[in-house]
């Protein structure tokens, strides 16, 4: 491909964004168009909204941005991540009462051992003064360092007592970690805010086991949400070539990755025959095939007539943002939005009550109905 070709390409790449962003799409209640708000950028992983009307943005590689009056800030003195293959500055949340005491936790891939052996899952806090990370405290570093490269789960959700969750895939050993509660690795954990272990937490009275995992049995968990009326956590996780879960989570329950799965390995071989067996938690919700979804949150606002207190997930591999309807906690109906605008990495609601989507390559992006 010449330089000219490829010149025009890009333009007409770049055209095709813009007239997606420009045009009503409708579903029958109303129409809807996605604006973009912040471009350049590549892989905005985690996203968060500060109270004084800028966006906090992680992007994969390691750059922490604000991004306020249409200038992004990179801030100084963000931690040195392992960018490789998954891994990177990945997921942001602040705390339930940032207005007052200024905490905003993240997880990335580290190695805070300063050893060869690669990197595993951090869970760290810190505030931001002036254009720079000060009070960094890791509260959670996963072990032990490994240099595989995928399935650092990550998100970061909150929920009404204040207890801070947050998820760690597998790491790509699925037939040692996600089983045992002595091993990090696929597992969602929960901890206080300043990360000291919860009294009444599942395992804390168990010898040897990680006293921070609240649930076990998962494989790369990258959505996390507090349910609006429950108050309880879900999540989803990527199944191997099949089988992506919506699960909602349970003190000390086992959700039975790797020996029950509805998915099959990439070589189209058997990891099981069971789908079920006793002891272990069936999903909500399973795709077969994969859609690869990553983000999560629930629709708490009332600007999309007829989607209030449903479920939104982006998918990576099919490029679109799920609408997932539910009735009586159980799923009726998806609804692919926003198609084929690029990978879907996280969504958020804003405080102006405005559906918020990272896309891959393209930007971060408003959802607006008329």
């Amino acid at each position: 491909m010449n330089k000219i070709t490829l010149v025009i390409v890009c333009l007409s790449f770049f055209m095709t964004q813009c007239q997606k962003t420009n045009e009503f799409t409708s579903n029958g209640d109303f129409s809807y168009k996605a604006e973009t708000v912040v471009d350049g950028l590549d892989i905005a992983w985690g996203l968060e909204f500060l109270p004084d009307g800028s966006l906090l943005i992680a992007e994969q590689e390691g750059d922490l941005i604000v991004f306020k009056d249409g200038e992004k800030t990179k801030l100084k003195n963000v931690p040195a991540v392992v960018y490789k293959n998954q891994g990177g500055l990945l997921d942001l949340k602040l705390h339930p009462d940032y207005a007052n005491n200024g905490w905003v936790y993240f997880s990335f891939s580290g190695n805070t051992e300063n050893d060869d052996k690669g990197a595993n899952t951090v869970i760290m806090r810190a505030r931001i003064k002036g254009d720079a990370l000060v009070d960094k405290e890791v509260i959670y570093k996963a072990t032990p360092n490994t240099k595989k490269g995928q399935h650092f789960g990550s998100r970061l959700e909150f929920d009404n007592d204040g207890f801070l969750f947050f998820s760690i895939g597998d790491r790509g050993n699925r037939d040692n970690n996600p089983q045992d509660i002595k091993r990090d690795g696929g597992k969602i954990y929960r901890l206080h805010d300043d990360g000291s272990i919860p009294s009444d937490n599942p395992f804390v009275s168990t010898a040897g086991a990680k006293a921070a995992v609240y649930s076990y049995g998962h494989r790369n968990p990258q959505g996390m949400a507090m349910h609006p009326q429950t108050g309880k956590i879900w999540v989803h996780e990527h199944g191997p070539q099949g089988g992506d879960e919506i699960n909602i989570i349970d003190s000390g329950k086992n959700y039975g990755w790797p020996l029950i799965t509805y998915g099959i390995n990439y070589d189209d071989s058997e990891i099981t025959k069971d789908t079920d067996l006793p002891g272990m938690e069936q999903p909500l919700h399973y795709w077969v095939p994969s859609i690869a979804p990553s983000g999560m949150t629930f629709i708490t606002t009332d600007l999309y007539p007829g989607w209030e207190n449903q479920l939104l997930v982006g998918s990576l591999k099919f490029e679109y943002l799920n609408l997932v309807k539910l009735e009586n906690g159980k799923v009726i109906s998806e609804e692919k939005l926003i198609e084929d605008m690029g990978r879907v990495r996280t969504v958020k609601i804003g405080p102006d009550g405005h559906i918020y989507v990272s896309i891959e390559q393209l930007g971060i992006v408003k959802i607006v109905s008329n």
